[in-house]
């Protein structure tokens, strides 16, 4: 027998050893459920399954009819989790904490790119910049240039996320201070629309747009700091915005083209960037790096690019795969601890087709 084969066969048996070792208690539940999609027996016991994923995330249902039927939904969600793998082989894919959601419930409640690709009048376009000597890899992560993963809750604000995330990476730029921006005051406050397009603003957990967010912020004179104004994950609140409080402010934005080597280049030069995507591979995945064969390019989701890499590995296509490091606003018990990862190259899932960069008022203090 060829001793690679034998080292590959060891190998799997002690990964499978370690999976359904009953020994191994809590360890193993959080195995099992992270390779739900690769166990052949996940489909064929799904209560055993529905029961891990409950104590996991801690749900819990207000009657026995609602958790009937939102078992019937997680087992719809273990087949789509194994479609989805067949479509995205090189990421993994599973039960998540968004499991017991239907597709249009996910939708509503996490999601919120008002689907338009208008830009606001004052969106200047980005210069194109320098190519050549543009690092490998790049993280702004490793300059401390972004804060941690933060949670939207159940409400379609991720255009508030995207928006101060950007402006966070920015202001860092401009003062040296990392100061984590209120996403509340863009849910209370911001109602920015664009005049050419009837009831397109910006609604709070209804959805909402990076670059209206933007131009409101340029407006209005600035956002203020999360702690003086804190997230609820609400509509409908009266706007408290106090002008004397403001923490950073927007100097100018500008919308970057489709060209994959110019967002990276805008990347490194100006910070984290505002980006929308198609989140229909979100919803059950687990890691790696996201590239789907088909993928819709219709934006539905508003989060951060804070850098890219050049070698994810991914086996079924044997090479190595560069992707973009995507931070999300579902907490940090979705993902890879917050983040995703997503294949650069071809426009996947719309990710270069809505990118912005905002500079920030750069001050003394």
């Amino acid at each position: 027998m060829d001793p690679r084969f034998s080292l590959v066969l060891i190998s799997l048996v002690l990964a499978f050893t370690a999976l359904f070792d009953p020994s191994s208690g809590d360890d193993s539940e959080e195995l099992l459920i992270r390779q739900v999609v690769g166990d052949g027996d996940a489909l064929l016991n799904p209560h055993h399954h529905f029961s891990l994923f409950k104590r996991r995330f801690g749900k819990s249902y207000s009657s026995q009819e609602e958790h009937d039927y939102r078992f019937e939904v997680f087992k719809a969600n273990l087949h789509r989790a194994k479609r989805h793998q067949a479509l995205d082989p090189t990421a993994t894919h599973g039960v998540t904490k968004f499991s017991d959601l239907t597709p249009s419930e996910f939708r509503k409640k996490f999601l919120g790119i008002r689907s338009r690709l208008h830009f606001p009048a004052d969106a200047n376009k980005a210069p194109i910049l320098p190519t050549n000597n543009l690092p490998t890899d790049f993280d702004w992560r490793d300059q401390g240039a972004v804060t941690p993963v933060k949670n939207q809750g159940s409400c379609g604000s991720c255009w508030s996320f995207s928006a101060t995330g950007a402006l966070e990476g920015a202001n860092f730029l401009a003062t040296g201070k990392l100061v984590s921006l209120s996403e509340q005051q863009l849910v209370d406050c911001d109602h920015e629309c664009d005049p050419e397009e009837p009831g397109s603003c910006d609604s709070g957990c209804n959805g909402g747009l990076m670059n209206s967010a933007f131009e409101y912020i340029l407006k209005t004179g600035g956002v203020m700091r999360e702690e003086e104004y804190p997230y609820t994950g609400t509509d409908g609140e009266t706007c408290k915005f106090d002008k004397s409080k403001i923490a950073a402010s927007v100097a100018n934005f500008s919308v970057i083209s489709l060209n994959e080597d110019q967002i990276a280049a805008n990347l490194v030069k100006n910070g984290p960037l505002a980006v929308a995507i198609n989140a229909v591979f979100m919803q059950t995945y687990i890691g790696r790096v996201s590239c789907p064969y088909i993928c819709s390019r219709r934006l539905d989701h508003g989060v951060l690019l804070v850098g890219y890499g050049s070698a994810g590995y991914a086996p079924v296509r044997l090479k190595e795969k560069p992707y973009w490091i995507i931070k999300n606003s579902w907490g940090e018990n979705w993902g890879e601890n917050g983040y995703y990862k997503i294949c650069r190259g071809r426009n996947v899932c719309g990710v270069d087709s809505m990118v912005s960069t905002v500079a920030a008022v750069q001050t003394s203090s």
